[in-house]
């Protein structure tokens, strides 16, 4: 058995209306003002007129950072840090999806430690406290709500940083089903596609233990069985928490094992042709499920409950074509033509590729050369 050091270090609170909770759990964090970090579509659908009615009626004051859209980059930080500042506030509520949810943390960094997101790039780099956070997805997606990295691009190479430090993790996090009811299907599809691909990364990678693979287990199980069943009807809220447990618990085995290929070559294409993250993801995961096979066969065959004597390749296949299967279902596009990438730009994106920091943790050896085999792979890849 693989050894580990698992320590949990936020607060989960689930279940249908739990958002109700939000004053009394910051009033256990002893907060007296919070900076609420949602982007402008959560403002828009009334949660943020919610939240604050809800902390305003425990007697906590609060502010507002709405000044970022669905890539936050270092500059959309560094604006919210500065008004965090002079806002004089005690603590950050992050509501949204993983975008709210990575900028709350990112505006965090620099507030309490100074400098700029690029002094935190890689993990442990804050040296200071930092504030008390609570984090409310309002998507089945990312699961930021359980990690201490905070993705966020450079505003000036737009390409993605992941910036991380226990201090970083959310204190508490309210998973409430109701949240993610009113997002469009279109969200639902790629956040939820992003979300299981974090089960299936993690459950592979060069760092998994016995631990992370239990919430990777777990969370396919979820996402396999209620993916479908959201799309097909938005109002099921059994469904939708079965979903956004699934996220958080994604999120846990990421924060344990890392992720592999499929993120490495899915963020040169967010950074070069701002294509939506999860809609990468759904074109790059078949493909690479595929050319991991060889090497992580029969943990493929564990995820779809196939007998432990499956051949690798068959293994790779099956859950290739499931996975592609719920890309259809949630009208992702299967390649890369089909997100106008021009062909003859496939090895730059391959050197990109390449250099990402989830690539080292792919279970078979990944390079600028596999990554170009990859690309090609999507290029062609039959609608």
């Amino acid at each position: 058995m693989i050894p580990f050091d698992f320590q949990p270090r936020t607060r989960v609170v689930f279940g249908i209306g739990s958002l109700s909770r939000l004053g009394e759990l910051a009033r256990e964090l002893g907060v007296s003002r919070a900076l609420i970090v949602a982007d402008p579509g959560i403002v828009a659908a009334g949660y943020v007129a919610r939240a604050e009615a809800i902390l305003h009626d425990g007697a906590i004051g609060t502010a507002l950072f709405d000044a970022f859209d669905a890539n936050p980059d270092s500059a959309m930080v560094a604006a919210g840090a500065a008004l965090a500042a002079a806002s004089g506030i005690d603590s950050i509520v992050a509501l949204g999806g993983g975008s709210s949810l990575d900028c709350g943390k990112g505006i965090n960094f620099v507030l309490t430690n100074g400098g700029t997101m690029r002094d935190y790039r890689g993990f442990g780099k804050a040296a200071k406290p930092m504030l008390p956070m609570i984090g409310i997805p309002t998507t089945a997606g990312t699961g930021s709500d359980a990690q201490s990295y905070a993705l966020i691009s450079d505003a000036t190479t737009h390409e993605k940083m992941a910036c991380g430090d226990p201090k970083a993790a959310f204190r508490v996090a309210i998973l409430d089903p109701a949240l993610t009811v009113s997002q469009p299907r279109a969200v639902t599809a790629i956040a939820g596609y992003d979300a299981l691909s974090h089960a299936v990364e993690s459950y592979v990678t060069t760092k998994r233990t016995e631990i992370s693979d239990v919430f990777a287990r777990d969370a396919w199980r979820r996402f396999e069985a209620h993916y479908e069943r959201v799309l097909h009807d938005p109002t099921d809220l059994s469904a939708r928490g079965a979903m956004l447990i699934g996220a958080h618990e994604a999120g846990l085995a990421i924060e344990l094992s890392m992720l592999g290929a499929t993120h490495a070559c899915a963020n040169p294409l967010t950074a070069r042709y701002g294509t939506t993250h999860g809609v990468a993801i759904g074109v790059m995961l078949p493909h690479v499920v595929r050319w991991n096979a060889v090497h992580v066969g029969h943990r493929y065959a564990d995820l779809l409950g196939l007998p432990a004597d499956t051949p690798a390749e068959e293994a790779g296949e099956r859950l290739g074509a499931r996975l592609e299967m719920l890309a259809r279902a949630g009208g992702l596009p299967a390649t890369l033509r089909e997100l106008g990438v021009p062909r003859d730009e496939l090895p730059l994106l391959a050197a990109d590729a390449g250099t990402q920091w989830t690539g080292t943790f792919n279970p078979r050896p990944f390079d600028a050369a596999a990554g170009l085999a990859l690309y090609e792979r999507a290029y062609q890849a039959s609608t």
